[in-house]
């Protein structure tokens, strides 16, 4: 594994337990890290989060990230001991959000071109018998 990789997964760790434990915001009970991704220099960090919530809600989560954003890497630079804290840069990670849409847009799908129901394929039959005897 290469550097940028060992080090993302260090700083995902750390900013897991200063956003859930640290932080005292309200805004904030709804977000999980769910990626960081480190530029090749280390001096960069983009940290990927999902929010519960409405549009609104993620907003003002958004909004709580990044004005924590000094504090987080400050935190960082204690914690890891790294020789330059890198930059935080909160991304809202929809990803999770999209799949869900396809997954509800398959299941309307579905429910669609679903077969009929016994009774009314039994009723279908007897129709189409009473149409050949007759």
């Amino acid at each position: 594994m290469r550097r940028p990789a060992r080090v993302a997964e260090l700083v995902r760790e750390e900013i897991v337990q200063i956003v859930g434990y640290e932080l005292d915001d309200p805004r904030l009970t709804m977000v999980t890290v769910t990626d960081v991704r480190m530029s090749e220099n280390l001096r960069e960090a983009r940290v990927y989060v999902t929010v519960s919530g409405t549009e609104d809600e993620a907003g003002q989560a958004m909004k709580a990230l990044n004005h924590a954003a000094p504090y987080v890497r400050r935190q960082l630079a204690v914690e890891l001991n790294l020789r330059h804290a890198p930059g935080i840069f909160f991304v809202r990670d929809t990803v999770e959000e999209k799949a869900a849409r396809v997954d509800e847009l398959l299941m309307e799908i579905g429910q669609q071109s679903s077969p009929p129901d016994d009774e009314a394929a039994r009723s279908e039959e007897k129709e189409n018998n009473m149409r050949d005897e007759g």
